[in-house]
């Protein structure tokens, strides 16, 4: 692979053996997967038919800008603390080995360094142009993070029900999610446009012409072998679980990355959709490891209560990357120096959201391995 792997390679180290659960268990998780997801578009046209178009997006977009503090916001913060948990042993002991150790050595040293010199770059020399790249590198990687997002939650889905893919079969899924990615990045056709983010404005990076059509034609035969090969495979083993893996699955690839803009309502949504998908492997990896602990010979804090500290914290340190520290900056530098003021009103709010967004995917390429051990817990119901 030419580009370096941010992936969610979630599919556990251990064998998950089916184990019986109740049926409001399954329902919930498939909701909170992403099944959920095909209900909202009903309910988003009751809502413009009743209230109108205005009414309706005000009223979405406002629940969903302040719901990001409980919901978007921890689901970055919370890789932080995953990720820096245990980080000496992790760098220089034993915890992590091989190749492992170098991907933590990377993701947690040398590319955030590598990141804050280029946000800082652009910060300290006023140049909109410098940080419009840095946040459309952010642009480029959040489509890679959804759609590997969604290959993994299908792998550690479908190990827990005990279903397990040949390599043919990961390389249709996975061939799929990022055809997927490739095209959402490139529609529609970009011809280089001036555009604000988080205040800061830029000029994008012209997309070659037939770019476009060229993924959508990769993307439209990329799911036309992934069925013949999930197709094949049911009829080979009669087992393939296409209720909640498969749509969380097509949920991340399809409705929140290449056509999350369908829906006027549905799409202020998505990031939360997403999040929550996040946030319910990180409640599985932390609760199923806080119940390891808390038995013999351990006997260590309830696994309620490490999930309740660790949600605080998340919590904490979302409103301090996401509102306390880069409302402190503005305020301080924009106010003293108007000249930082040419790149928008809020430059370092702008820096810091694409730093930690990015930093999130790369962290995120060491936390969610199976050379992790800690992802065992995954494979636990």
């Amino acid at each position: 692979m030419a580009t370096l792997p941010l992936t969610h390679e979630l599919e556990p180290r251990a064998e998950a053996a089916p184990k019986t659960r109740t049926l409001g268990s399954r329902v919930f998780e498939f909701l909170i997967v992403g099944g959920v997801t095909p209900f909202l578009f009903p309910l988003s046209w009751l809502l413009r038919r009743a209230l109108g178009l205005e009414e309706a997006q005000l009223a979405v977009g406002f629940l969903f800008f302040y719901g990001a503090h409980v919901i978007n916001d921890p689901h970055f913060s919370v890789t932080y603390l995953l990720f820096y948990e245990d980080a000496r042993e992790r760098a220089f002991g034993r915890a992590f080995s091989g190749a492992q150790r170098v991907r933590y050595w990377l993701a947690g040293f040398v590319l955030p360094i590598a990141l804050a010199a280029w946000a800082i770059t652009g910060v300290v020399a006023r140049s909109p142009h410098v940080l419009g790249l840095f946040i459309q590198l952010m642009f480029l990687l959040v489509g890679w993070h959804y759609v590997k997002q969604g290959f993994g939650v299908m792998t550690v889905l479908s190990a827990r029900r005990g279903v397990r893919y040949a390599p043919i079969e990961r390389f249709a899924i996975l061939a799929h999610c990022l055809v997927g990615w490739a095209y959402a990045w490139a529609s529609p056709f970009d011809p280089g446009r001036e555009v604000q983010e988080k205040g800061v404005i830029y000029t994008t990076v012209r997309h070659p012409r037939g770019l476009e059509a060229a993924t959508h034609a990769i993307f439209l035969a990329s799911f036309v072998f992934l069925v013949v090969i999930l197709a094949r495979k049911w009829h080979r083993e009669k087992r393939l679980p296409i209720a909640t893996p498969l749509v969380a699955l097509l949920s991340s690839i399809w409705a929140w990355s290449i056509y999350s803009n369908i829906d006027p309502l549905v799409m202020f949504v998505v990031p939360a959709l997403h999040s929550i998908q996040y946030l319910y492997f990180v409640w599985l990896l932390k609760h199923n490891e806080g119940v390891e602990l808390e038995g013999p010979p351990r006997f260590e804090i309830s696994a309620k209560t490490r999930v309740g500290i660790l949600a605080a914290s998340a919590l904490a340190l979302g409103w301090l990357l996401f509102h306390g520290a880069p409302t402190a900056l503005d305020d301080l530098f924009t106010r003293r120096d108007s000249r930082f003021t040419d790149m928008g009103p809020t430059p370092f709010f702008a820096a810091l959201y694409a730093f930690v967004n990015i930093h999130h995917f790369l962290m995120d390429w060491v936390i969610w391995r199976r050379e992790n051990p800690r992802t065992r817990y995954l494979a636990r119901t």
